[in-house]
């Protein structure tokens, strides 16, 4: 008899077999979650979501849950006694509210770790959420396009 399998990771498609989608996954890891974190891991996507609803959601280095607009906004990893969202240029975003609270000494991502029983300030997240949607975007518009290559001197 084959035994169960539980979790994402041992999951892998057939040949010939759709993968499931990022979105699916996430639902699946929450649900297998079955606690505190996987509340926690709904809620914030929820939060996400309403922030930005064009957000896209992805599945990242086997089994990350990822959440992008034009570049990645932020990551939810699940741990013991955390829920972590590391925003990938959490840095050059203003903070005012103080959610930032881990990986603090880096000069590109910032983190917010959830423990059980913390309240969310669900509308500093949203704002930013929204403000890693605004740098994600106008670093794309600002962006300059790339130069032609030069063309060799003539004799």
């Amino acid at each position: 008899m084959k035994k169960a399998i539980t979790t994402m990771e041992q999951r892998r498609p057939k040949k010939g077999e759709q993968e499931d989608s990022p979105s699916r996954l996430i639902d699946a890891r929450i649900k297998t979650l079955s606690d505190w974190r996987g509340e926690t891991l709904a809620r914030v996507r929820t939060l996400i979501k309403q922030a930005d609803p064009e957000v896209v959601e992805e599945w990242k280095w086997r089994g990350v849950p990822v959440w992008s607009h034009a570049g990645i906004i932020c990551t939810g990893e699940t741990y013991k006694s955390v829920v972590k969202l590391t925003f990938a240029k959490g840095a050059a975003l203003y903070d005012p509210s103080g959610l930032f609270n881990a990986s603090l000494e880096g000069s590109t991502r910032r983190a917010i770790d959830i423990h059980e029983g913390d309240e969310i300030d669900e509308k500093a997240l949203k704002a930013l959420i929204r403000a890693a949607v605004e740098l994600n975007t106008s670093a794309r518009s600002s962006a300059r396009p790339a130069r032609s290559p030069k063309k060799p001197k003539s004799p």
